[in-house]
């Protein structure tokens, strides 16, 4: 039997040319300066992963069911609606940082904006470096 492929995988595309290939003026401004607090928190620069997500950094991870992979510690992803903020469903003071982020919807290892105006950066900045410190730890 064929291993399952992830489609998720780093690629050369070029990061720029996708944040200014988004058509909204607002999410492309927020796009760009998300990208600059992840590069900020995490210390690595944005790569492309697929087709449509800018990640930051990577991991090795392996399930008990044999599949494995790489991922980036965090990223996000401009969608027709949102903004999805790919961080880790279980970092130090989630919940916490969650209560005061502002207006967002939030699922295990997602956070959905529409846009940047709507939240407290500073909490996005601890979240990403909480996220990213906590994602590394998991995955030595």
């Amino acid at each position: 039997m064929a291993k399952a492929e992830n489609k998720t995988v780093e690629t050369k595309g070029s990061v720029t040319s996708f944040l200014n290939s988004v058509a909204d003026e607002t999410k492309k401004k927020d796009c760009f300066a998300i990208a600059e607090i992840m590069k900020q928190q995490t210390g690595f620069d944005p790569k492309m992963w697929g087709p449509a997500i800018v990640g930051f950094g990577s991991y090795h991870y392996k399930y008990e069911s044999g599949r494995e992979g790489d991922a980036p510690l965090v990223a996000f992803s401009p969608r027709k609606s949102e903004i999805s903020l790919y961080l880790s469903s279980n970092f130090e003071k989630r919940e916490e940082l969650l209560a005061k982020f502002g207006k967002h919807k939030a699922a295990k290892g997602c956070v959905y904006i529409k846009k940047l105006a709507d939240v407290d950066v500073e909490v996005l900045k601890k979240m990403v470096a909480l996220s990213a410190k906590h994602v590394k730890k998991m995955y030595k």
